[in-house]
C-alpha cells in the first residue's frame, strides 16, 4: 500500500517516482474474473454492464470477489482568474459558498452523498474568498464536516489564462501532490472505492482548454456553456480556449506526442492555462491507481483530470470507472481516448462529484453479484442447455 501522508515539496523525481509503482490492471485476475462470470447461474452476459464493471473491479484490486464498501467523494475546491472574462455565469463567491455548504451536506453531491451512504473529503487548494478558519482542519478525514486547508497561494485562484499563466511549474506539482495525498487517505482509512470532484465557477473553462491541448480539438469540439454562460460569454470563453491551446494544437495535441515527452508538456499546459482543483484531481487519480484502487469520474472537469492523469500515467486509465454521460460538450472526447464507457444517461451537469454516489451503488450491487450469486454447480442447476450459444459472438462480453 502506497503511504503518503504529507510530502512536503514534492519534485518532478518523486513524482515520477509515485508514477512508477502504478501498474497496469491484473491480467490473471481479469481471466479468473470472467471465468467465474461465465459459471454463475444465469445466461451468459445477462447482466450487461455489471458483469463487465466486476470483472474490472478485480483488474484493479487483483481479487476475483470484492466488496465495495462505504465510498468517499473528494471534493477540490479552486477558484479561477479567467472569470475576469465574463466566462462564466455565477459569481465568484458561490465557490466559498458551496465549499462551506458542502460541510454541511445542503450540496446536491452533499444530498446524494447522505441518500447513498457515501462520505465526502472537502480539500481547500484555491478558494479566493477566505473561509472562517473554525471551518478548517489539516487532517485529511478526521472530522468529513470541516474543510482540509491545502491552499496553494495567500490569494487563492489562480492567474488569468487569458493575460498569463495560471500557475507555475511548481504550483502544478504541489497541487498533484494535495491529491495524491488526498487518495492515499482515502484508502489508509479503509474505503475501497473513491470519487473525484471538484468545485470552482469558470473551471469548464480551464477544462475545455486542457482537453484541447491534450486531443489537439479545437474550441468547438470541447467548449460548451457550463453553468449558463450567455452567448458573449460563450463566444468569449472559445476565443481563450482556442489562444491558450494553440501552441499544443499545432502538433495534434499531447496525445500525439512521443509518450517521452508528454509529462512534461502536460505540467507545461497546466501551468499555462490549468486550475489547482484540476491539477489536484489529476493527483488523486494517480495516487487511487498507485493505491490500486477504483477512481470514479464524475463530470467534464472531472474528466479533463482523467484525462490529463493518463497523458502522465496510461496504467492509471485500468483504476478510472466513468460514471455519467456529462451533459458538457467534450466529455466523451476524454471517454474516448481513455477507451472508457460511461453507464449512466442522465444529462447531468452539476459536477461537485454529484454521480460518484450513485455510482458507488451500482459498482457495489455488480461486485456483490460476483461474489454472492450462486453458480449452476452451487444453484444444482445442470447448464448443458447453454452450451449451443455460449460461443456465439453475439452472447460474449
Amino acid at each position: 500500500m502506497l503511504q503518503i501522508q504529507s510530502i512536503g515539496l514534492m519534485s518532478r523525481t518523486a513524482l515520477e517516482e509515485i508514477i512508477k509503482t502504478i501498474k497496469p490492471a491484473d491480467k490473471q485476475a481479469i481471466i479468473k474474473a470472467k471465468a467465474r462470470q461465465a459459471s454463475l447461474a444465469k445466461p451468459p452476459g445477462s447482466l450487461g454492464g455489471l458483469e463487465d464493471m466486476a470483472v474490472r473491479i478485480a483488474g484493479m484490486t487483483g481479487k476475483v470477489k470484492n466488496r465495495i464498501s462505504k465510498g468517499c467523494v473528494v471534493v477540490f475546491c479552486a477558484d479561477n482568474g479567467v472569470v475576469q472574462e465574463g466566462v462564466a455565469s455565477a459569481p465568484q463567491s458561490v465557490t466559498r459558498a458551496q465549499t462551506i455548504n458542502f460541510t454541511r451536506r445542503l450540496t446536491g453531491v452533499g444530498a446524494l452523498a447522505r441518500s447513498y451512504g457515501s462520505e465526502l473529503l472537502i480539500v481547500d487548494v484555491g478558494v479566493k474568498d477566505q473561509i472562517p478558519e473554525n471551518l478548517y482542519t489539516e487532517e485529511p478525514l478526521k472530522d468529513t464536516h470541516k474543510i482540509v486547508n491545502r491552499r496553494l497561494r495567500p490569494e487563492g485562484q489562480t492567474g488569468n489564462i487569458a493575460e498569463g499563466p495560471a500557475m507555475s511549474r511548481v504550483e502544478v506539482i504541489r497541487a498533484m501532490e494535495t491529491g495524491i495525498e488526498m487518495a492515499c487517505a482515502v484508502n489508509r482509512e479503509g474505503f475501497s472505492i473513491i470519487g473525484i470532484g471538484e468545485m470552482g465557477i469558470g473551471n469548464t473553462t480551464t477544462s475545455a482548454a486542457i482537453i484541447s491541448a491534450i486531443s489537439g480539438k479545437p474550441s468547438d469540439d470541447t467548449v460548451g456553456r457550463g453553468g449558463g454562460v450567455n452567448d458573449e460569454g460563450f463566444a468569449r470563453k472559445k476565443e481563450i480556449v482556442d489562444s491558450v491551446s494553440a501552441g499544443f494544437r499545432e502538433t495534434g495535441g499531447i496525445l500525439n506526442r512521443p509518450e517521452a515527452e508528454r509529462m512534461d508538456l502536460m505540467i507545461e499546459a497546466l501551468s499555462r492555462m490549468g486550475g489547482f482543483d484540476i491539477c489536484a484531481m489529476t493527483g488523486a487519480y494517480l495516487g487511487a491507481a498507485a493505491c490500486r484502487m477504483p477512481a470514479v469520474i464524475d463530470g467534464y472537469i472531472s474528466a479533463a483530470a482523467a484525462m490529463t492523469a493518463y497523458v502522465i500515467a496510461p496504467a492509471a486509465a485500468d483504476y478510472m470507472i466513468a460514471s455519467h454521460k456529462s451533459f458538457e460538450k467534450g466529455y466523451m472526447l476524454a471517454m474516448d481516448a481513455l477507451g472508457l464507457q460511461p453507464f449512466l444517461s442522465l444529462d447531468m451537469r452539476l459536477g461537485e462529484g454529484s454521480g460518484c454516489p450513485i455510482a458507488f451503488s451500482i459498482i457495489r450491487g455488480a461486485c456483490d453479484i460476483m461474489t454472492n450469486m450462486g453458480t449452476f454447480e452451487e444453484a444444482e442447476i445442470n447448464d448443458d442447455y447453454l452450451e449451443e450459444i455460449r460461443n456465439e459472438e453475439k452472447y460474449q462480453r
